[in-house]
């Protein structure tokens, strides 16, 4: 299988490397004009002009801006899906570096170069589409950040587009392990993603006077350190459970006024449907319980947005013998799951898939993703175009072996 596709793949390599200063190019420029949600016009546009005159049969969605682009090959054969998400989030960027957006919204978590590594993906799949069999499908995707972008797409038909369904999908997210470095594993590979919000009810007061009131501020305090001792307490070591709490809200900025109500939010992850199962039983009993000690009231609703992402075993065995055949040591087994949560869950339910981190932290020191101090080196782009196309290239042919 991989000496039948040697010269390909030395092909696409070299090609990626010559393609690279312009996915750099493309990528700053994305960079520098963030856009949030479902609805990234700007985004949209740039897209569409990056993959003009490849031959292409290119759709827009209807309900967010999302592109979806058909590469036919010059024979029959299998179809394969690859996927990039293009929005950012609502974050100030404090790096300063040339292209460093303006607008109050920031990629910190690097889609900028996943829409530009599978641009360069789609450039090298039409360069050598005459030894092609099959179609892929670029899965161009807005709304990752918690709007649910890639189920919203597929209920827009994106795995019908070529008129045959995926055999396999494949998506790669940069993050701020060492730069070039791919790391992936089969099985589970990121956690499910809960969203919290916790109201507690009690009365206002005069800040002189908190006996007269029912003080819901320190009962907050009291419950997100409950939450922390919960998780490292309750649960085996092994069995990873994260509880956040990133948002607490009360008071009207007078500072001698007891609110009457304070609401947190927070994010639940977990690997396991038992942990997250059991969590939605003892959660709402270990707020409620402290909130009705010191006289108040709680709710407590858990909703559960992404599912895990689970990379099916014999794909990415294959993906990962394919990535080596290039990359050689620098791709890596991981032996466990990634806390960090994606919407690529929804296609992994409905299609074969594979996730890869690919390390692009320009130093040791490199802030995570989500910071405002977050910086991706994108001289990875040339890899990281190569990698996808490596992946669908192998897929497509594999079927004809």
């Amino acid at each position: 299988m991989m000496s039948r596709n040697a010269d390909l793949n030395a092909g696409i390599v070299a090609s990626a490397d010559a393609l690279a200063p312009d996915l750099v190019e493309l990528r700053r420029r994305i960079h520098a004009e963030p856009e949030l949600g479902l609805h990234l016009p700007a985004t949209q546009r740039r897209v569409i002009d990056a993959l003009a005159g490849l031959d292409l049969e290119i759709t827009v969605g209807r309900s967010l801006s999302s592109v979806t682009a058909v590469l036919r090959g010059a024979r029959p054969g299998p179809t394969v899906l690859l996927r990039a998400d293009m929005d950012a989030l609502p974050i100030t960027e404090a790096v300063d570096v040339p292209y460093r957006s303006t607008n109050g919204a920031m990629h910190a978590c690097g889609h900028d170069l996943h829409v530009a590594g599978l641009v360069g993906a789609a450039r090298l799949l039409a360069e050598h589409r005459a030894e092609l069999p099959g179609s892929a499908i670029l899965m161009f995707q807005p709304g990752e950040e918690g709007h649910g972008g890639a189920k919203l797409m597929l209920e827009e038909g994106v795995l019908d587009a070529a008129g045959s369904r995926p055999v396999a999908a494949y998506a790669i997210h940069v993050g701020n392990a060492p730069r070039g470095i791919f790391l992936t594993r089969p099985g589970t590979v990121t956690a499910s993603s809960t969203h919290l919000k916790i109201d507690l009810t009690g009365r206002g007061g005069h800040g002189s006077r908190p006996h007269e009131a029912l003080d819901p501020v320190p009962v907050a305090a009291e419950i997100v350190l409950a939450l922390q001792t919960y998780t490292a307490r309750r649960f085996d070591s092994f069995d990873p459970v994260v509880i956040s709490v990133t948002n607490l809200t009360a008071g009207s900025g007078a500072d001698n006024v007891i609110p009457a109500s304070v609401e947190l939010t927070g994010t639940v992850r977990t690997v396991e449907p038992n942990t997250l199962s059991r969590i939605e039983h003892e959660l709402p009993r270990l707020v409620e319980g402290i909130a009705s000690a010191h006289g108040l009231q709680a709710t407590v609703a858990l909703d559960t947005g992404y599912p895990s992402v689970v990379s099916a075993e014999t794909v990415t065995t294959r993906a990962m013998e394919t990535l080596r055949s290039a990359f050689g040591p620098r791709v890596v087994e991981v032996p466990r799951p990634t806390m960090g949560a994606e919407d690529f869950s929804f296609i992994s339910q409905q299609v074969p898939t594979t996730m890869v981190l690919l390390g692009a932290a320009p130093h040791d020191e490199a802030a995570p993703n989500h910071s405002p101090d977050a910086v991706f080196d994108d001289s990875v782009l040339g890899d990281q175009a190569a990698a996808l196309a490596l992946l669908a290239v192998d897929t497509l042919t594999a079927e004809q072996s």
